[in-house]
């Protein structure tokens, strides 16, 4: 009994001096100490949870600020290419400086694209997509009031400028906040988008109609939806384009290291979800020496050219076939509605398959197939060229994928995501004028759509080029 009584104040003495084993230690990091909580305090389990109940909250919330900013990002162009005959007409506009008003977006957007990754930078990406947005707003509201073509041209760049920093910025959020989520949320992105650009061509024409016909009306209701996305990214004003911190989830770091295509990957987030030095500012990262970053700058230019021809044109075209202007407006509706249901699956479609060259042939021959049909049946056969169009016109999600997955960081996705759409939207700058030339020159949409139709050929060729299994860190590194 002696024996026993002695060795057990032997073994307690033992065990008071020893340090807490690991089970003991998380037992007290959960209760905040050895006796539980100090009274008043929250248990440190409960403190987590509310964190991660106002990181789940942040994340909603972006969610649906990214939706209302894609909903924005069109309508200030389509609106106007539904009622450009009445605004020609009103302004007393020729129709070569009608093709140098549908080249403005991409004027803009390659001046002022450029711009957002050195503002986000210095604001965070937050501010600068808020700041963007007013802009977008206060051009809707200003721009049918100005009087004079100058006027209606300036104020049109200030929401445009508004338009090119968030084209910029949103695959860099996506990647930053959603890196193993790459292709849903640019699938999301992409169909809030063409639902935006759809709801434009369809409801500016009957919307000015039923507000007494003043073209003006119809372009100023608008400015309504971006004030409402400028409320949803006030939150995010401030931010530094920072993910909420959260425990990286095994799967998501075993998905890291296979480093599969489209998925996050390594240097993204670090362990405790901060993001890692790769997603800072990279200054060694030569954009211009990757084969792969001009390809999709090509390629991205080409299908901007095609875009903008499209929803600054298009209307004209059926209207001088004979279909009235209301029915003109809705087939551009359905050319962008088209993207609604296909901008969701193609990018994720896309994410799974280490090539996207075959998905870019299918577009383009799409395309090839819609312009021949309205140089030889316009109006006979309008849905089915619009239908074919509007499958051509998901190249632009497409492209916006492939940003996203030829770069391995966020620093990375920034540089290309800025050098693909500057670059691209200059080359696609002259395509609007030139269209614009050639109809009231040759008097008819025969030159016009020879044109666009031979453009799509070099732009299935960048696709190809674009769409191979690369990143542009390993091909600026090698000097290829």
């Amino acid at each position: 009994m002696a024996g026993e009584e002695s060795w057990t104040d032997a073994s307690t003495t033992a065990c008071a001096a020893a340090p807490a084993s690991d089970s003991t230690r998380i037992r007290e990091r959960r209760t905040g100490g050895p006796d539980g909580p100090e009274p008043g305090q929250p248990e440190a389990g409960d403190r987590r949870a509310g964190r991660a109940g106002s990181r789940a909250w942040t994340v909603r919330l972006l969610v649906i600020g990214i939706v209302l900013a894609a909903l924005n990002l069109r309508p200030a162009i389509v609106s106007l290419g539904a009622l450009l005959e009445e605004v020609r007409t009103g302004l007393g506009m020729s129709g070569t400086v009608a093709g140098l008003l549908t080249s403005l977006p991409s004027l803009c957007f390659a001046v002022f694209g450029v711009t957002a990754p050195r503002l986000a930078r210095r604001f965070g990406s937050g501010t600068v997509v808020c700041a963007g947005l007013v802009a977008i707003c206060a051009g809707l509201l200003i721009r049918p009031f100005t009087g004079s073509v100058a006027g209606f041209l300036a104020v049109s760049a200030l929401a445009l400028m508004g338009i090119a920093v968030s084209n910029v910025l949103m695959p860099v959020i996506v990647k930053q906040w959603f890196p193993d989520r790459v292709g849903s949320m640019t699938g999301l992105y992409s169909m809030a988008l063409a639902l935006g650009t759809a709801l434009a061509a369809a409801v500016t024409v009957p919307a000015t109609e039923a507000l007494g016909g003043n073209w003006k009306s119809g372009l100023v209701l608008w400015a309504a939806l971006a004030a409402a996305a400028v409320l949803s990214w006030l939150p995010f004003v401030g931010e530094r384009g920072r993910a909420p911190a959260e425990r990286t989830p095994a799967r998501e770091r075993r998905r890291a290291e296979r480093h599969t295509p489209g998925e996050g990957t390594p240097g993204e987030r670090a362990p405790g979800g901060r993001p890692s030095r790769e997603q800072e500012p990279a200054p060694g990262l030569r954009i211009t020496r990757s084969r792969t970053a001009w390809a999709l700058a090509v390629f991205f230019g080409l299908q901007a050219t095609a875009a903008y021809i499209t929803m600054g044109w298009m209307p004209q075209i059926f209207r001088d076939a004979g279909v009235p202007a209301s029915t003109a407006g809705l087939l551009l509706a359905l050319i962008m509605v088209m993207g609604v249901p296909l901008a969701f699956v193609i990018p994720r479609v896309a994410a799974r398959l280490p090539r996207q060259g075959p998905i870019v042939v299918v577009l383009g021959m799409s395309g090839l197939a819609g312009y021949a049909g309205l140089y030889f049946a316009p109006a006979t056969g309008a849905l089915v060229w619009a239908l074919l169009l509007g499958i051509a016109n998901c190249a632009f999600p497409l492209a916006l994928t492939m940003v996203g997955m030829r770069a391995r960081s966020g620093a990375g996705v920034a540089k290309l995501s800025a050098f693909a759409q500057s670059t691209g939207y200059l080359i696609s700058l002259p395509g609007p004028l030139l269209v614009g030339v050639l109809y009231q020159h040759s008097g008819g949409w025969g030159l016009p759509l020879a044109l666009v139709s031979a453009l799509l050929i070099p732009q299935m060729v960048a696709g190809v080029l674009a769409g191979r299994d690369r990143t542009v860190e390993e091909e600026a590194a090698a000097g290829r």
